[in-house]
């Protein structure tokens, strides 16, 4: 259960009743400026928020207590992406600021779990890379936007690591609109005219994006709970635009995302 104690006109204290567990929230911070990003100051401020306009961000402000990186040591990793449990969790041997951390990441779990989503926790070395084009990619590593079917949203936290960035629409421009990389698409296209944004889209050339000149990037730092708009038939925003960090060297990424 979370409780909020007011303390200031901007500033929360958000605790998880636990005896131990306490996220200092201050709603005075580096994303505040942003029109892309709204804050807010608890979970079910961040599930029942509507995009509109610019926003296409909601960002669930934290300062979480514990220590993540404990966690990220003792896990074993099975391959570039492993998905971790919350057996996994479990049964590592930890300190007391490794299990309030631990106690963290399951309790986003259930929080999201209990909504219907299906979040997973991944201990992420590095994504796959798509370099076989060269011209266009459409690995993680891009500037992308997610599509589905269904009224949905993409929820993201990173525990540890390096963080995902977002960068706003209007700072942006579709890679199969940028002319040279179109006059390319097409030429590796073999198929009816009719049928060219069909084929941009089966291969998901469309989702990907060019930051114009001068563009600015916002990090989504670590800790924060992130609900970001997705490209669906339903969507009155449109929907954000953001990639994967490249990986500092050595270190793994703990990363909760649906």
């Amino acid at each position: 259960m979370l409780s909020v104690v007011e303390v200031s006109a901007n500033d929360f204290l958000v605790g998880i009743e636990t005896d131990y567990l306490f996220l200092w929230v201050s709603m005075d911070n580096k994303f505040s400026e942003s029109n892309q990003v709204k804050v807010v100051s608890s979970f079910n401020e961040l599930i029942s928020m509507r995009f509109q306009g610019e926003n296409n961000a909601v960002c669930w402000f934290r300062d979480l207590k514990g220590d993540f990186s404990e966690i990220v040591s003792k896990l074993q990793a099975k391959d570039d992406i492993t998905d971790i449990s919350i057996q996994d969790l479990l049964i590592l041997p930890l300190s007391e600021e490794g299990v309030i951390a631990r106690d963290i990441i399951i309790n986003d779990l259930n929080l999201l779990q209990d909504l219907g989503a299906l979040p997973v926790l991944n201990l992420i070395k590095s994504y796959a890379r798509d370099e076989e084009l060269g011209f266009i990619s459409t690995d993680v590593y891009s500037y992308h936007v997610d599509r589905s079917a269904e009224d949905t949203d993409t929820f993201l936290c990173t525990y540890h690591g390096a963080a995902s960035d977002i960068i706003a629409n209007h700072q942006a421009e579709k890679k199969v609109l940028i002319p040279e990389i179109r006059q390319k698409l097409e030429a590796l296209y073999d198929g009816p005219d009719e049928g060219f944004e069909s084929f941009l889209s089966e291969y998901f050339f469309d989702l990907h994006y060019q930051p114009k000149l001068g563009a600015t990037s916002i990090n989504l730092d670590t800790g924060h709970l992130w609900k970001l708009a997705v490209d669906h038939p339903g969507q009155s925003a449109l929907p954000c635009i953001h990639r994967a960090p490249l990986e500092n060297q050595g270190e793994y990424r703990l990363l909760l995302i649906c």
